[in-house]
């Protein structure tokens, strides 16, 4: 919606509410303004209001009402309450010209006592306020009508006699005496406060009260003036609106930023332990059911954690999607979390389908006082996370170290792209040796960065989603250096071999990646290795069949020897396999398992290639079994070294003198 349809919908509204002193069309420029200034303040769009006059009794409700499509409730919590603030100071502004008018009225009494009296009269019986003139003993001397509506009676007169602090809040009375007492000793001039008076119904009602001194003719004090405005519609909006900032709108439980303070509050004072909670395959629900039975199940989870919640003397919250947090205090960690899965495994029947779920826990049992809530939300986190890694109904406790070497982790992966984009990652040549030749088959494409290995590379990568982009780079780099030693030694130049991390093995535009990139750097496809992560074969992918039929040699990474990984060699055409395992030891059991599944693999025509292989002497043990080639055996080089190395091996020896 405009913003100028706006202002015409709130103008609408707003001169329903109050009578405002200006012409439709100033207004509507007044609130014009106001909208473009409303996101940046509040506070200054709630002050022209209040000086437009649109303080009728519904016109804060009408503008939450018109405004709340177009802005989010944060915002228009704000302008509510400074809305309240602004009116509190206008009210506090009559009521000053009020206390001015009564006194001066007092002062000229015998002059013009006939004019001030009418005038008094008037000011007293017309205003919008509450009036109560009472002796220091606190019995009313005088009251309008509008402080008697306030209190639930039908006159100011039945009030005359009675003592007004009978009708505040017994728990405010105290309080309120020794600000009276303040005032007639003349410690301080005014004193202004929001209190609950209860009315003769009973009903509870919240005000504003400015109370000061009523000199006499001699500016003796003789009396005091208490001014009452009745706040009980904004106190409740302000009341709903702080209630939906802190709580979530579907289960009724606290959100995350209100558990977090009630952790706050709690840290340092009671030895509590968090739990943070994922409930277990709730998408299958969603997708199965639909959102709107996992919203009904998300409902009654909640249902039940509050009531558990409330056995066990604890904080619930929902965090947001399928996870909670509770909070308890001095707690055994397994009994609450069996009593957690005990809670959510009774089976419920919402919209005719049986359902029961699990949770996966993250715990953090006792943390040090010094310890933030923010702190400790991050670890149950991680917690949680560790938790599910490990399967469905489980559950861990936040070990700091290894929390510590997850963040590490974690950092780093997080500070990939900006090593990227500096150009930190650099592509080595790893040689592939032919165990039995000792010849050289050819170079491995590999990333190096911080001193991390390829593999390790990639892994993080891949955990950030930038394994695609790396790799589509790592290709189209190690393409064009390719070409280039092709172009400079011809055959003598090393077949490029690059394996694939496991998101790129099963990226739908790998083939065409790899055309282009081919296209692009003029390397013969003769000349191109490229090795698939084998997970992506045996979940059905057909990259390695479609890249075969293209010319480009294939091989799976990632071998292991099952059983299904065996089966795909018979239907998936790869002309090597690449395994990373310890050396088969003469003395190990495994050796013969070794060989013989090495001679399987060259059944099916298939080579057997062992990556990180480092010395000589683990070399020698894979090819007594029977592997072809390994990786790894001479450290991995620049494509500068590469160069240089093949110059040399090019170069004539020098000339004997």
């Amino acid at each position: 919606m405009e913003l100028r349809e706006l202002a015409a919908r709130w103008m609408h509204a707003l001169t329903s509410t109050a009578y405002i002193p200006l012409s439709h069309a100033e207004i509507e420029q007044a609130l014009l303004d106001s909208l473009v200034e409303l996101p940046e303040s509040p506070e200054s769009v709630a002050d022209r209001l209040v000086s437009l006059h649109a303080t009728g009794p519904d016109s804060l409700r009408v503008t939450v009402e018109v405004l709340s499509p177009a802005f989010e409730l944060p915002l228009l919590a704000r302008l509510s309450s400074a809305y309240a603030h602004y009116m509190r100071m206008d009210a506090f502004d009559q009521q000053e010209q009020i206390k001015v008018a009564i006194v001066r009225a007092k002062q000229r009494v015998e002059r013009t006592l006939k004019v001030s009296q009418a005038r008094f009269k008037e000011v007293f019986e017309s205003s919008a306020l509450g009036i109560a003139i009472t002796d220091f003993d606190g019995r009313c001397v005088e009251a309008n009508d509008t402080l008697a509506e306030i209190v639930g009676l039908e006159s100011g007169a039945e009030l005359i006699g009675r003592q007004l602090i009978d009708y505040f809040h017994p728990e405010d009375k105290a309080a309120l005496a020794a600000s009276y007492r303040q005032v007639r000793e003349g410690r301080v001039e005014r004193f202004r406060d929001q209190r609950k008076l209860i009315r003769e119904d009973e009903e509870p009602v919240w005000v504003y009260l400015a109370a000061s001194l009523l000199p006499d003719a001699d500016d003796e004090p003789t009396h005091h003036v208490t001014m009452v405005e009745d706040i009980s519609e904004l106190h409740l909006l302000q009341r709903n609106l702080d209630h939906q900032l802190l709580h979530d709108s579907m289960t009724g439980l606290s959100n995350r930023q209100h558990f977090v303070t009630q952790v706050e509050r709690r840290l340092g004072n009671d030895p509590i332990t968090l739990y943070h909670l994922g409930l277990d395959a709730f998408s299958v629900v969603n997708i199965g059911l639909g959102h709107e039975t996992g919203d009904k199940l998300l409902k009654i989870v909640a249902s039940r954690l509050r009531k558990l919640a409330e056995e066990k003397k604890a904080v619930v919250a929902r965090l947001g999607g399928d996870e909670f947090a509770l909070m308890t205090i001095s707690d055994h960690v397994t009994t609450t979390v069996e009593e957690i899965q005990a809670t959510l495994a009774e089976a419920t029947f919402v919209d005719d389908h049986g359902i029961a779920l699990s949770a996966s826990i993250g715990v953090v049992d006792r943390p040090p006082a010094f310890a933030t809530a923010a702190e400790l939300m991050r670890c149950a986190n991680a917690a949680l996370r560790q938790a599910k890694a490990r399967g469905k109904r489980q559950w861990a406790l936040h070990d700091p170290h290894d929390d510590a070497r997850r963040r590490g982790k974690y950092a780093l992966a997080a500070s990939m792209p900006g090593a990227w984009e500096h150009g930190e990652l650099e592509i080595v040549y790893a040689p592939v040796h032919d165990l039995e030749t000792r010849e050289v088959l050819g170079a491995v494409a590999r990333l190096h960065w911080d001193d991390l290995s390829h593999n390790d590379t990639m892994a993080l990568a891949d955990s950030t989603g930038l394994s695609l982009p790396i790799g589509k780079w790592l290709l189209r780099e190690a393409c064009a250096q390719a070409a280039r030693w092709v172009d400079e030694f011809g055959d003598r130049a090393p077949t490029l071999h690059i394996a694939l991390g496991a998101l790129q093995s099963r990226d739908e535009d790998l083939v065409a990646d790899v055309k282009r990139a081919l296209d692009e750097t003029g390397l013969p496809v003769e000349r191109l290795r490229i090795a698939l992560d084998i997970s992506s074969v045996l979940a059905g992918d057909d990259n390695a069949v479609v890249l075969h039929d293209s010319g480009i040699v294939t091989a799976l990474d990632g071998f292991h020897g099952g059983h299904d990984e065996l089966a795909v060699l018979t239907d998936v055409p790869v002309r090597t396999v690449i395994t990373r395992a310890p050396a088969p030891t003469p003395d190990s059991p495994l050796r013969q398992a070794m060989r013989d599944l090495i001679t399987t693999v060259h059944s099916l025509g298939v080579r057997f290639g062992v990556d990180e292989v480092h010395t000589p002497a683990d070399a020698d043990q894979w090819r007594s079994v029977g592997a072809d080639a390994v990786i790894g055996l001479l450290p991995a080089l620049s494509a500068a070294e590469v160069t240089e190395l093949l110059t040399t091996a090019a170069s004539p020896p020098p000339a004997v003198s």
